[in-house]
Parts: C-alpha cells; sequence; structure tokens
C-alpha cells in the first residue's frame, strides 16, 4: 500500500491539472491528436484502468470494453460539438479514473451489463470534452483519427499489464496499478470539485 501512496504522490507533483479540457481550441491534425490523450493524465489513467479492467474481466469484455469506449466517445464528442448539455464534464472525468480504478483495485468481476454501462458512461464524457474542443481545431479529422489511435494503443497497454493476472504474483501488480489510480482519480475529483 505504501508503493502506491508514493506512485500517487509523485504523480502528482508532475502532473498538471486533470482539466486538460481548457475548451481553447486544438491545433489540429494526426501529431496533435495522438499526443493529446497522454497529455492529461486523467485521460491517459481512465484508458489504461479500461484496459486493465477488461483483463480482469476477461473474454468478451476484454475485446468489448476497448471497442466500445471509443464508440461512445464519438457520442459524447457530437454532443460536446452540438453543445448539448451535460453535468460537469471534469467530474465525470476524475470519477471516471477514481471508479474504473478502484474496480482493478477491487479484482471487481461485475455482470457485463453493468461493465459496460459504467465505461459507456465515462466514455461520454471523455468525449464530449474532446467534441467541445474539435470544432476549432485546423484539421479535425486528422485530430479524431490520432485521437482513437493514442487512445486504443493506451487501452492496449492497460490489457497488456493486466497479463500479469496470469503470472504468480502478478494480480497484485494490477491491483496495485489500480489503486494508484484510483487515488489519483479521488485527488482529481477533489481538485475538480474545488474549482
Amino acid at each position: 500500500m505504501r508503493c502506491e501512496i508514493l506512485l500517487a504522490a509523485a504523480a502528482l507533483t508532475v502532473s498538471g491539472p486533470a482539466a486538460a479540457h481548457s475548451g481553447t481550441g486544438l491545433p489540429g491534425g494526426l501529431g496533435p491528436g495522438f499526443m493529446h490523450p497522454f497529455s492529461g493524465l486523467d485521460h491517459l489513467l481512465a484508458m489504461v484502468a479500461v484496459g486493465l479492467w477488461g483483463a480482469v474481466l476477461g473474454n468478451p469484455l476484454l475485446l468489448a470494453l476497448p471497442i466500445l469506449l471509443p464508440a461512445m466517445m464519438v457520442v459524447g464528442a457530437i454532443a460536446g460539438m452540438v453543445g448539448l448539455p451535460l453535468p460537469p464534464v471534469e467530474l465525470g472525468i476524475a470519477c471516471s479514473v477514481l471508479v474504473l480504478g478502484g474496480c482493478v483495485a477491487g479484482g471487481i468481476k461485475a455482470p457485463a451489463w453493468l461493465a459496460l454501462a459504467l465505461v459507456a458512461v465515462f466514455a461520454l464524457f471523455h468525449g464530449y470534452a474532446q467534441g467541445r474542443e474539435l470544432p476549432s481545431a485546423a484539421d479535425p479529422a486528422g485530430y479524431s483519427a490520432g485521437f482513437v489511435l493514442a487512445t486504443g494503443l493506451l487501452h492496449l497497454a492497460g490489457v497488456t499489464i493486466g497479463h500479469l493476472n496470469r503470472r504468480p504474483g502478478g494480480m497484485r501488480v494490477t491491483r496495485g496499478l489500480g489503486g494508484a489510480i484510483a487515488l489519483l482519480g479521488a485527488a482529481f475529483l477533489t481538485r475538480a470539485a474545488l474549482s
């Protein structure tokens, strides 16, 4: 447990605000779109946590969750582009990090419908944040393609790390990572609630 607390503290000291979604516009293009998921620790951790949780849940959710998330992010992005109202987005994103990390940490074997519903709702928040910024991008299609590619790679990283569950002591490692992600999610949620 001390390791997770140290990891969380270290990440908080080097990370910027959880709100990587300032709404100030995007440079556009494939490269900036690809880099964006790596610029916000909140998004990065949520995407890795989806892959980790998929590894905990096993088939068919191992594949279904990483497919569902970008599809629902598109729905959220469209909602953001047209300005549909949504509850506070940064709170939703912070909750996604906290809950998904907690599911990994606890080794939660949720029923398929619940796991899919959770990921779908959280994906709406992540997509909405992008959709609010996307219309001002110089090349929205290229930006979106880069963003989806990077998101898929983050899922793959989570799934790959989740394969440690098959090794002796591997479950402790993945649950520890889930605990660290959940702690950071709690910090993001506190920061979002106070701003």
